[in-house]
């Protein structure tokens, strides 16, 4: 198994506090998850879960922004949360806490309803923050494409640019997003999610890099 471990750090800029903060927000709500039985465990994804046919029709409206820290399991958890430990630091050190929250919301809400879209009829909820983190790949893609992501391989570690990572990343996004809808079963994964939020982080990406956010910006080589 190959996976992200860390990256190049922007050196100087604003202190990610929300970037962790968020890590600890979603780590709490499976902790809490788990201390319930299976059937109040369903029961709690269900409410605070995003369900497309609930959401088209104008109910239980919150839930577009609780499934954002709600996880189906630990692997769920751990692979969501290694990649926003990874991506969102440098986000927010470039443009600053309140600008990193406002688009952290945005990319989850574009994410769930790109699900929702596809999935209208849909009774099944949409629960994890992999739209929100997909919007900070996008952004990060565009606003950091020389990063050097640091991976492992069982017990190697190597490195790759961040745009070769991040671009073989969405292209399997979109392969089995595609796919999912040529068989009509999304195999429980919201890829369209994934995409959509990717989407719009690369819209914010370009306007970050429009704005000026990124003058003076620096990498700092992580050798470790």
């Amino acid at each position: 198994m190959i996976f992200p471990i860390g990256d190049d750090q922007v050196k100087g800029g604003h202190f990610p506090f929300f970037s962790y903060a968020f890590i600890l927000l979603n780590v709490a709500c499976f902790i809490y998850k788990v201390t319930l039985n299976p059937e109040q465990q369903d029961a709690l994804d269900l409410h605070f879960g995003a369900i497309p046919a609930e959401i088209t029709s104008g109910q239980d409206l919150f839930t577009l922004f609780t499934s954002m820290f709600m996880h189906g399991d630990w692997w769920h958890l751990i692979g969501n949360m290694l990649f926003l430990w990874v991506f969102a630091d440098n986000i927010e050190a470039t443009v600053g806490s309140f600008k990193f929250v406002v688009f952290y919301f945005l990319g989850g809400l574009v994410a769930v309803f790109s699900h929702i879209y596809f999935n209208m009829h849909s009774e099944m909820p949409m629960v994890g923050a992999s739209g929100a983190i997909s919007a900070v790949m996008g952004a990060y893609l565009v606003m950091h494409p020389t990063s050097r992501i640091k991976m492992l391989f069982i017990i190697f570690p190597f490195r790759i640019s961040a745009w070769i990572f991040l671009g073989l990343w969405i292209l399997q996004q979109w392969s089995y997003g595609t796919s999912a809808m040529a068989s009509e079963s999304g195999g429980g994964v919201a890829w369209w999610a994934h995409i959509g939020g990717f989407a719009m982080g690369l819209v914010a990406g370009f306007y970050f890099r429009a704005t000026g956010y990124l003058e003076n910006v620096e990498l700092e080589n992580d050798q470790a």
